[in-house]
């Protein structure tokens, strides 16, 4: 079991809230948690709050950005020598708009 620790404002967080997603809900939460450079909870914490959720670029969020267009790169090069027509590019731009929403509040 991991060890307990405080949190900034030096308090026990002792409570479990727990709740259910769609694997593709997962999927963009996952997305935007790593694109954050927050920890899962720490940036569910900010949402559920309604606080503002900033990105803190460096290394890190940078190097996920990167990884995320890499891959996302690699995807499409695929579907376009397989010529797929089935391709959910909703799922696909989701990050993408992420990203660039991340990249404009940073001028």
């Amino acid at each position: 079991m991991s060890e307990k620790r405080l949190d900034a404002k030096n308090r026990w967080r002792n409570v479990v809230v727990a709740f259910r997603m769609s694997p593709e809900e997962a999927q963009e939460l996952n997305v935007k948690v790593a694109l954050s450079g927050l920890s899962k909870q720490d940036y569910i914490i900010q949402c559920l709050l309604k606080h503002e959720v900033r990105v803190v670029a460096g290394k890190k969020v940078a190097r996920k950005m990167e990884m995320y267009l890499e891959a996302m790169l690699e995807e499409l090069q695929f579907l376009q020598d397989e010529n797929m027509s089935d391709i959910d590019f909703d799922e696909m731009l989701m990050p993408l708009k992420h990203i660039l929403t991340i990249l404009k509040e940073m001028d």
